[in-house]
């Protein structure tokens, strides 16, 4: 018996020990050490910045694009993957930006350290430096992700929350992932940055909810400005702010809780975030406070890509992002 029990206290052991080789861990500096005296976050923290001078979107390319990949399969680089019925062609992914920045971000890196930094660790990172770029507070990021190998359109278009989503289910959705209320209303707050296109909003402004009638949550200044924007009868796909304060579209701060709370949500579930009994009070917190969205949006990212991580001998290292190896 004794020797039995040894012996099963040994395997176990190592068993665990296997675990830990195989899966490890996310951790803040994984890559200190494994690129010489190369500082590859640095890397890309520049790369961003040059990006972000010639073209401000890509601030909210990047954080976009972060939410993208890790609500379908988790944070493994299978949105960046091209091909037939990849994640790309899902509809919910119609006009995503943010791939090309990856791609080149990723080059810069294979460059500086080949064959040593995932995809999906270099979306992080970039994303992190364009959030610290445009205003936001600086935060570490966990890093040790392998990329995937699979990418399903049908994912994308079941994971990805539409415009249209309620919030209760939306708040579903996010505890699905492992994220709180909390979480939810912080990272929506993403909107903070960046432009919406008409399809994504456009029946709010003529036909809500086949009335034949605008939505009746939005102003009457933003809903004459989305008009101008996406006329009736045009079937070009303009794009908007999804932050309607003046200065602020490409800023990283909470003008867009002040905005929803003053009915000028472009899209619904932004509108419906401050109307919501469920996070209306959040969004006045958020709205009133100049702190608190800066000091929670990094942890919230930091969370978010904790979603579905592959990691150890999990996944693989591509060499581009668009095709695995």
């Amino acid at each position: 018996m004794r020797a039995s029990s040894f012996l099963t206290i040994v395997l176990g052991l190592v068993l665990v020990t296997l675990a830990g080789q195989c899966y490890g861990q996310l951790k803040v500096g994984f890559y200190h050490g494994k690129c010489g005296e190369k500082d590859v976050e640095n890397v890309i923290y520049e790369v961003v910045k040059q990006k972000i001078s010639s073209d401000p979107d890509t601030v909210s390319d990047l954080v976009r694009l972060s939410f993208h990949d890790c609500f379908v399969r988790g944070c493994d680089g299978s949105i960046l993957l091209t091909g037939k019925d990849v994640e790309q062609t899902a509809p919910i992914n119609v006009r995503l930006g943010g791939i090309k920045a990856v791609n080149d971000l990723k080059a810069a890196v294979e460059k500086a350290c080949p064959g040593v930094v995932s995809c999906a660790d270099t979306l992080v990172i970039g994303a992190r430096a364009a959030i610290a770029l445009a205003g936001g507070k600086w935060f570490d990021v966990e890093t040790g992700r392998r990329d995937g190998r699979v990418s399903l359109r049908s994912e994308a278009q079941a994971n990805i929350p539409p415009p249209t989503m309620p919030i209760p289910t939306a708040i579903k959705l996010f505890a699905s992932k492992g994220l709180n209320k909390n979480d939810f209303v912080i990272l929506l707050g993403g909107h903070t940055v960046g432009t919406a296109h008409c399809h994504s909003f456009k029946e709010r402004l003529y036909n809500f909810r086949n009335t034949n009638k605008p939505d009746p949550s939005i102003s009457s200044s933003l809903l004459q400005l989305l008009r101008q924007t996406c006329p009736l009868n045009s079937n070009v796909d303009n794009e908007t702010f999804l932050d309607q304060t003046p200065n602020s579209h490409f800023k990283i701060d909470n003008a867009y809780y002040k905005q929803i709370l003053a009915h000028n949500g472009t899209m619904e579930i932004d509108q419906n975030l401050a109307s919501s009994s469920l996070t209306r009070g959040m969004v006045q917190g958020l709205a009133y406070s100049r702190t608190q969205f800066l000091d929670q949006f990094g942890p919230a990212m930091v969370k978010m890509a904790r979603i579905g991580v592959l990691t150890g001998y999990q996944g693989e290292i591509r060499k581009t992002c668009g095709s695995v190896n």
